[in-house]
């Protein structure tokens, strides 16, 4: 790819780009939310023309009408946010379209069998009959690999396809992308995981706002992150004080808890200080969190804000309450993508006035306009549609959503999930900030060494039950990961 350029409604989202892949290897694309990345992914695959440069691909001059020309061209891409039918079965999902026939019916049989021969190549095993719905987040992106395997691809673009996975898969399938460039495939990786990317990557392409900034071979994480962000900083270090003991609790849970989904469990949460919650793929994290929120109901137990019984029958109990919750599925239960930015933000003030007091327009522009600057939204148009936004900028879009209500409680269900360094220090700050104004965050991260930096005190989640909670007085990934082994027994 040389010399691209792409423009949209006069914003100029890639300039003079260069990018190229070889036949063996893993070449990583790195960037800030919003450097250009997915742009230049869609340029590859046909999703958007470009307005400048061009494509060649093994030499020949190449602009594709769309993702299925480039798959027919040899080109498949995984997306970060899987894009599969979920009603359907897992072996319908990875055939789809390439459905084995006998006699002009699908051969359901040989269906069912090349779809366990697909998943065996990334050691998975599970019943390929199954709706996909029924299956974890994780299995669907392995699920969505599987399905661009079967494609006689030439090049392979995995765009973050490890945010949803546990160390284990992780591992699991870095060997099969060592695997796949034994074999002679090119791989563009995407990811926001620097040490993934160190271990995998025999290159890295850094763009910053749209532009190129180079091609290393040879760097270490602190350079990798200078480049990325364009500065020469510590980034993630210092974001941490003394431990905050809180200014008194703010919500009790009491033997809360869901059949099938979380064991009873109590917490006390206190005002002005974060609570981190911690555990594999899995464990009970978000569910405990829906508990908090009122998005499922508990069946046991009961929770008690500023010493108050409250029945949290419903997430618009919550919000009442003065709760907040920021879910880990921006996509389908966050944002509203075909939304503008404005629109987004000011969604939960509104339904809290209810809609017979509507915000007027002047005051919807003074408040999106302040949390656009406050966060740092990119590019910073309100009238953007927000389906358009990087997954970081999206993911700042949901903060200020419901900043702007003031709540007592946040809950932040992996808010950093697929964004780049820079923005996750800025989150990450930004938590720093609320407690010190006196709100309480419960934070939930995947990352160990991420709630460990923002977090007073760690509860540890093993097979949906709470077996520890944990000052955060000098806690270290092992000290947490030593905890989910043994369920607590230290």
């Amino acid at each position: 790819m040389t010399g691209i350029r792409k423009e949209f409604a006069g914003v100029v989202a890639l300039d003079d780009v260069d990018f190229r892949l070889f036949p063996g290897e893993v070449h990583a694309l790195m960037g800030e939310n919003g450097a250009g990345k997915s742009t230049l992914i869609k340029v590859l695959t046909g999703v958007h023309g470009v307005d400048a440069g061009t494509v060649l691909f093994a030499g020949e001059p190449v602009s594709f009408a769309g993702p299925a020309a480039a798959q027919r061209g040899g080109v498949s891409t995984v997306y970060q946010e899987v894009n599969l039918c979920p009603n359907l079965s897992v072996a319908e999902n990875i055939l789809l379209g390439r459905e084995p026939r006998r006699f002009g019916r699908i051969h359901w049989s040989a269906l069912r069998r090349r779809a366990v021969e697909l998943l065996a190549r990334l050691e998975v095993s599970l019943d390929v009959s199954a709706p996909l719905g029924q299956q974890s987040i994780a299995v669907q992106q392995l699920v969505a690999i599987a399905r661009a395997l079967d494609v006689d691809a030439r090049v392979l673009v995995l765009d973050e396809p490890t945010s949803s996975l546990d160390p284990g898969e992780v591992e699991r399938l870095l060997g099969v992308m060592r695997s796949l460039r034994a074999q002679g495939m090119a791989i563009l990786f995407v990811s926001h995981f620097i040490d993934q990317v160190l271990a995998i990557a025999d290159r890295m392409t850094v763009l910053r706002n749209g532009k190129l900034v180079g091609e290393y071979t040879d760097i270490t994480a602190r350079e990798l992150v200078a480049k990325m962000i364009g500065k020469d900083l510590p980034v993630l270090e210092g974001l941490r004080g003394e431990v905050r003991h809180g200014e008194g609790t703010l919500m009790q849970a009491s033997d809360l808890g869901r059949k099938g989904s979380v064991a009873p469990f109590s917490l006390e949460i206190s005002r002005g200080s974060v609570l981190g919650l911690a555990g594999l793929l899995g464990s009970g994290r978000t569910e405990l969190a829906r508990l908090l929120f009122g998005a499922d109901h508990a069946d046991s137990g009961e929770v008690r804000i500023d010493d108050t019984p409250v029945a949290l029958r419903s997430p618009r109990v919550a919000v009442s309450k003065g709760i907040a919750f920021c879910s880990e599925n921006r996509k389908t239960e966050g944002l509203i993508q075909d939304l503008t930015v404005r629109e987004n933000i000011i969604l939960a003030m509104q339904a809290a006035r209810g809609w017979t007091r509507p915000l007027s327009r002047r005051r919807q522009d003074e408040i999106v306009a302040r949390s656009i600057e406050l966060l740092d939204i990119r590019p910073a148009d309100p009238e953007a549609r927000a389906g358009d936004l990087s997954g970081g900028n999206q993911q700042k879009v949901l903060l200020a959503r419901w900043l702007i209500t003031e709540p007592k409680l946040l809950i932040l269900d992996e808010p950093t999930r697929g964004i780049d360094v820079g923005a996750k220090a800025e989150i990450q700050r930004l938590v720093a900030e609320l407690t010190a104004d006196g709100m309480a965050v419960v934070f939930i991260s995947a990352e160990l060494e991420e709630v460990l930096r923002v977090s007073d005190k760690v509860a540890v989640l093993r097979d949906r039950h709470v077996v520890a909670q944990l000052a955060n007085d000098s806690l270290t990934p092992d000290d947490i990961m030593a905890t989910i082994a043994d369920g607590g027994e230290r």
